[in-house]
């Protein structure tokens, strides 16, 4: 084709859809008149497609230092969700906030239009500082103080659970629930949040410390919520006569702790969604990952979620419909936060029934 008939074609397309489709036309016309196909011709790649290079994202996690055993279950797990490994390239923060600044830095030089991880709050304060708003940070740290800044704060809460598992007893008819502090930070969070519900939820909170591992004598009410492990409470409670409520932190598949635990109300991800994710975690990689890894995995299919459909951007990742995944439905807001659905399970003839789900904590 004469380069006065190429010119004429590139005026014609308007916009970069049309150029694409006249680039095409000239690849047939030119196949056309060789007799065999153009190989790596112009029309070989959408010029749409290339101005808008779908972004990939970094994963800063801990791969050397005392915390890279768990870096790495969480890299397994994340691979687990990513299909294309050029999509997410993995960072070592040495699970420290200097090194985890640096890894940003590098993601954001390399391109990354998103930043998955890193694993504490002080990591993910010095992740916000280092690239400000310049990609979202998908952090998987559940200390909700380490949030803002571009940093969304993605690892599930003290004050999740316990707003899900008191908003379920609210429904049930509890009033009046005694709150076990344990001395735990997730234990003294979980207090904190549920002192905080009181006046919405229409309750009276009633905190108390342990004694010797026991209740106070005297304490009463219509439940009592353990934050922390509850089976060796589990009797205690239910010779009081208080419906015992709990968390993820209760979960234990022992015989002996399901028969304590029988008939209790406990706020987690779905244990279902769990199972069929650790079954292929361990079919790929041996073992058996944790809670924090099922994040990474969540955090990895947030980002390809956000990559396929071209929105690896913060308004992407406050899009209304939200995600799903194995730790559950998540909306994020835009203060760093996120609404967090939660199944409500009940340990019975030693196994644990999803009977409700909590939307939105």
């Amino acid at each position: 084709m004469p380069s006065a008939a190429k010119r004429i074609l590139r005026r014609r397309a308007s916009n970069l859809e049309g150029l694409d489709n006249a680039i095409a036309a000239l690849d047939a016309w030119t196949a056309s008149r060789c007799g065999a196909a153009v190989v790596g011709g112009i029309g070989r790649v959408p010029l749409m497609a290339a101005r808008r290079g779908k972004r990939s994202a970094a994963l800063l996690v801990p791969l050397s230092g005392d915390r890279s055993a768990l870096g790495l279950s969480i890299r397994n797990a994340a691979m687990l969700a990513e299909t294309d490994p050029a999509a997410l390239a993995v960072i070592d923060t040495g699970g420290t906030p200097a090194g985890a600044a640096n890894a940003a830095r590098a993601a954001v030089k390399r391109g990354a239009g998103m930043v998955l991880g890193p694993l504490s709050a002080a990591e993910t304060r010095a992740v916000a500082a280092a690239v400000g708003t310049q990609v979202p940070v998908v952090a998987l740290t559940n200390d909700a103080a380490a949030r803002g800044g571009g940093a969304f704060v993605f690892g599930i809460t003290p004050a999740q659970a316990t707003a899900a598992i008191l908003g379920y007893a609210r429904s049930r008819g509890v009033r009046r629930i005694v709150v076990v502090d344990d001395g735990t930070p997730w234990s003294q969070a979980s207090v904190a949040a549920a002192r905080t519900a009181e006046a919405d939820l229409g309750l009276t909170i009633v905190p108390v410390t342990l004694a010797n591992g026991a209740l106070p004598p005297g304490v009463e009410g219509d439940a009592a919520f353990v934050p922390g492990p509850a089976v060796a409470l589990a009797p205690m409670l239910r010779n009081r006569g208080m419906q015992l409520l709990a968390t993820m932190q209760a979960l234990d598949y022992r015989p002996e702790a399901l028969s304590a635990l029988e008939g209790a109300w406990i706020a987690s991800p779905d244990p279902a969604k769990f199972a069929t994710f650790a079954s292929a975690y361990a079919a790929r990689n041996g073992g058996r990952p944790g809670a924090i890894a099922a994040l990474g995995n969540d955090a990895a299919l947030i980002a390809r979620s956000l990559r396929e459909a071209d929105q690896m951007t913060r308004e992407g990742v406050l899009r209304e419909a939200g995600f799903d995944g194995v730790t559950g439905p998540v909306r994020f807001r835009s203060d760093g936060s996120c609404a967090r659905d939660f199944a409500i399970l009940v340990p019975s003839n030693g196994v644990y029934d999803k009977v409700a789900e909590s939307r939105g904590a």
